[in-house]
């Protein structure tokens, strides 16, 4: 066993033999921006200030050689080889701010409903106990013999007391994992659940008004944050814009328009890329986001989407007037949309 010691904060974390930084770190409570956890993209990159690390197999585009030699790391993947290893990484006063993951959590799918002609979504509740999260954040999906390839996906839904959990998966071509889920589960079918893992939480000293950008299934995340908000009752205006191909893909209407009767500061604004409708904003959120909301000074941004939609994403935000520290972002790494 080796120790985990954060600076500035000089707080120390038991670390378990085999066991990565990032895991460390989460068992811990601690919130290391994070996505791949596979040594691909990057975003859990910090500096090693004192110790030796087994960096494992990590992509160059993700750490580059000049990185390496200047110290720094990918703590998905380095694992400690000295009994102590610094990293700099947190606040002064570095206190904990997420739940442990749990392993291989026995959930029972309860329903299984088609949202478009590519996206299901499953509904499911823990055997157990309920897995505690944070709206944003994700778990990662497999069989309960464990044969089927562990995928990530967001969960839908704000935490609920009877635990019921939403996922909404797109079936990707050679996607075992989403292949899966789309043809083979049913209600009543056995899963295991690991997680939760993420940093895509909602900030809650917001006190400004909140837009969300989505496309695709990056409105999963979204909708647990939005729903999380609303629920506890935030009186500042929650604005939602997700972008869709076609009006076919644009799902969850039914709440959509629940949350737009029932709380009268959130509004649902729908797009579409490839289709001209009646009523229905057209183009790429990028292009138009100019258009619709001209001045983003005083807004907090949440942007959920593929890498490349949400840099497009924030471009457009930062050229609206947002600022940096109000703008955050999930982007669904490739590797779990190709292989999922």
């Amino acid at each position: 066993m080796s120790i985990v010691r954060l600076s500035p904060s000089g707080k120390e974390i038991q670390s378990q033999a085999g066991e990565t930084v990032l895991s460390t770190l989460e068992n811990a409570g601690y919130a290391l921006p994070n996505n791949c956890r596979a040594g691909a993209c990057g975003e859990c990159k910090v500096k090693v200030l004192k110790g030796e690390f087994d960096q494992g197999i990590v992509l160059d585009m993700a750490l580059s050689a000049q990185e390496r030699e200047e110290g720094y790391g990918l703590m998905c993947m380095a694992k400690p080889l000295t009994d102590e290893i610094d990293i700099e990484w947190g606040t002064e006063d570095a206190q904990p701010k997420l739940f442990p993951p749990r392993e291989n959590v026995r959930c029972v799918i309860i329903d299984k409903i088609q949202r478009t002609e590519r996206i299901t979504e499953i509904r499911l509740r823990p055997v157990g106990d309920p897995l505690r999260y944070w709206p944003g954040q994700y778990i990662t999906v497999t069989d309960t013999e464990r044969k089927i390839a562990a995928r990530a996906y967001s969960i839908a839904n704000a935490p609920r007391s009877d635990g019921e959990i939403k996922l909404q998966i797109t079936k990707v071509p050679d996607g075992n994992t989403s292949n899966w889920v789309h043809d083979r589960l049913h209600a009543g079918s056995m899963i295991n659940i690991s997680g939760p893992f993420g940093t895509f939480i909602g900030d809650p000293s917001t006190d400004g008004p909140v837009l969300c950008l989505a496309a695709g299934t990056g409105l999963t995340p979204i909708l647990a944050l939005t729903d999380a908000a609303l629920r506890r009752g935030f009186k500042q205006p929650v604005h939602l814009l997700f972008s869709a191909r076609t009006e076919a893909e644009i799902y969850d209407k039914g709440l959509m328009a629940y949350w737009n009767i029932k709380h009268r500061r959130f509004k649902f604004i729908p797009t579409l890329t490839r289709e001209n409708k009646e009523g229905i904003l057209q183009g790429h959120i990028p292009k138009i986001l100019s258009t619709v909301y001209p001045d983003l000074s005083k807004h907090s941004i949440y942007i959920a989407g593929s890498p490349e939609f949400v840099d497009a994403c924030l471009s457009a935000a930062l050229s609206c007037g947002a600022t940096e520290q109000n703008i955050h972002s999930e982007g669904f790494f490739n590797q779990h949309i190709e292989q999922g």
